[in-house]
């Protein structure tokens, strides 16, 4: 699609007049057009990766418990583009629901190839009734018999108001097989605490507006520590997310967070060490 096709067509491809929108308006529109046709060309190439992030314990922060891992998109250049700067655009489209399954996808395979390692892969309420996801799900977890217990599946905590009473069923459905979840980004939607005791986590992974300033910041302290004497009422771990700094990582720790995770402990990479390492154990 070319510039001056984007500048009258909004990011689903509806006709859009110039005179109907502000200049910002159109500017947005054209870069979330520019953007779903970047990643739709990555879906098309496999031009896609998985970035893994390390969830370290706040006590033993040398000891990973599981990775996080985040879709990555390559551009044509081969620069690696986090999920971000497309995620926004392309979230409540089809293309999401793709990008949802690519995901997945990867990280089944990592879990089938690597029988020691633990990982978490993000996913939207909307995948669950999108039937090409479900069918990955299922696929990947008779692959290996321990492929289910090693699996998270973290859905964001906005996307849980959407369908609560079908992500419920969904989580149930999946206890036989061991899968684990987390609800990601606690605290910046609006979950309904009559919905969260009907649902199924493990995990509960605090949202990193809480996190940053918390070592100056009494309402964020105050914040925290009520999500985790939340968590710990209904026996999930707690994780902070977006966790900068060693100041940041006590607090938190005194705070009585579980475990951290963030550019301190561990920033996200396409290659990263613990794969080398069971590669090397296989071998």
């Amino acid at each position: 699609m070319s510039v001056a096709q984007t500048d009258f067509t909004g990011p689903q491809g509806a006709e859009v007049r110039p005179a109907d929108r502000d200049p910002f308006s159109a500017a947005i529109n054209i870069q979330d057009g520019q953007t779903i046709q970047m990643v739709r060309a990555a879906l098309e190439t496999k031009r896609l990766r998985l970035a893994y992030q390390p969830v370290v314990l706040a006590r033993q922060p040398d000891q990973p418990i599981f990775h996080e891992g985040l879709i990555r998109v390559l551009d044509p250049t081969g620069r690696v583009i986090p999920a971000r700067d497309f995620i926004g655009a392309v979230e409540t489209l089809d293309i999401g629901r793709l990008i949802d399954c690519a995901a997945l996808e990867l990280g089944l395979g990592v879990l089938l190839r690597h029988p020691q390692v633990r990982l978490s892969i993000n996913m939207s309420a909307r995948s669950i009734g999108y039937p090409r996801w479900v069918a990955i799900l299922k696929r990947g977890l008779k692959a290996g018999p321990t492929v289910g217990e090693r699996l998270i599946l973290e859905i964001n905590e906005a996307s849980l108001n959407l369908v609560p009473e079908l992500v419920a069923e969904f989580m149930e459905g999946l206890q036989p097989e061991g899968v684990s979840f987390a609800v990601d980004g606690f605290g910046a939607g609006m979950t309904a605490l009559r919905h969260f005791r009907d649902f199924y986590f493990d995990i509960l992974k605090i949202d990193g507006q809480f996190i940053r300033g918390v070592t100056s910041n009494p309402d964020n302290q105050m914040l925290v520590r009520g999500m985790v004497l939340l968590a710990r009422h209904f026996d999930l771990m707690t994780v902070a997310e977006s966790v900068e700094s060693q100041d940041e990582a006590d607090m938190l720790r005194r705070l009585g967070v579980d475990a951290l995770q963030g550019y301190h402990t561990g920033a996200p990479s396409v290659r990263p060490d613990f794969l080398d390492k069971a590669k090397r154990v296989s071998a």
